[in-house]
């Protein structure tokens, strides 16, 4: 199967420190990718190196194509990379709906000219857009907060929040880091359901994640990192039952509880 985002030789560095080191793997086009490993495996670098925030040392990103390696996370997002970050980032001085139109700016035409369309144009624009907003927040289960204030959301709501705001970019790659971290067994599978919809409408997805049974339970491939090296990557199968998986990320003794 053609990968939609080839990984070359990734590495970088900060000071002394080998955060990532000589990372290749592929991303398969509509399949759910997880990144799991100990606390400073490299997780979060990675995710940053992929979405622009960071630029690598060596090594390469193809998308579709073209070395996207080190371009500017704006200039990603329009070749349609989409991210969400472990923290919330919210405006929570908006409201819900308006939180998600601002997902779609990139792809809205912003210049002057388009500051000098006739009202009535600009109003139907304006209109289809918030349409289209309350249609992912739709999407993330999130029907009922489509008229309401970000700040009378809960947190797990504010989650599913941040994901309907990357679709509105029209991503063909979303990139979520920890989107289940802080959330109740309710919220972890109201997020469950939504990545596989999201999945299945066509989007890939590339998950960080600490909540190892459900990452098993999700994804297709998962990558397993540990002090910035690949340690492994596979299936889940074959990532649960891999010894050096077991030894580095549950512990020598944790045989019994990835089954």
């Amino acid at each position: 199967m053609t990968s939609l985002l080839d990984i070359q030789h990734l590495s970088i560095s900060f000071g002394g420190v080998h955060a990532v080191q000589d990372v290749s793997f592929g991303i398969r086009k509509g399949h759910i990718h997880a990144v799991i490993g100990p606390n400073g495996a490299g997780k979060t670098t990675l995710l940053n190196l992929m979405t622009g925030l960071y630029v690598p040392t060596r090594g390469e990103i193809w998308l579709n194509g073209e070395n996207i390696a080190g371009k500017a996370p704006d200039a990603l997002a329009l070749r349609g990379l989409s991210r969400t970050f472990q923290n919330l980032r919210v405006c929570m001085n908006m409201s819900a709906i308006e939180n998600v139109m601002v997902g779609a700016h990139l792809r809205l035409d912003s210049s002057l000219f388009a500051g000098l369309i006739p009202l009535k144009e600009a109003k139907t624009r304006d209109r289809e857009c918030r349409y289209e907003a309350a249609a992912l927040m739709r999407l993330v289960g999130l029907e009922k907060y489509v008229t309401s204030h970000a700040s009378h959301m809960s947190y797990g709501a504010l989650k599913r929040l941040e994901i309907a705001r990357a679709l509105a970019a029209r991503p063909q790659l979303l990139l979520l880091d920890e989107p289940a971290a802080g959330l109740n067994r309710t919220e972890t599978a109201e997020i469950d359901e939504v990545i596989r919809q999201v999945a299945e409408s066509g989007v890939t997805v590339v998950l960080v994640e600490h909540d190892m049974r459900w990452v098993m339970n999700i994804s297709d491939r998962v990558l397993v990192l540990d002090h910035g090296r690949k340690l492994a990557e596979g299936t889940a199968e074959e990532v649960q039952s891999n010894r050096d998986v077991i030894c580095a990320y549950l512990g020598p003794h944790e045989d019994n509880r990835t089954s």
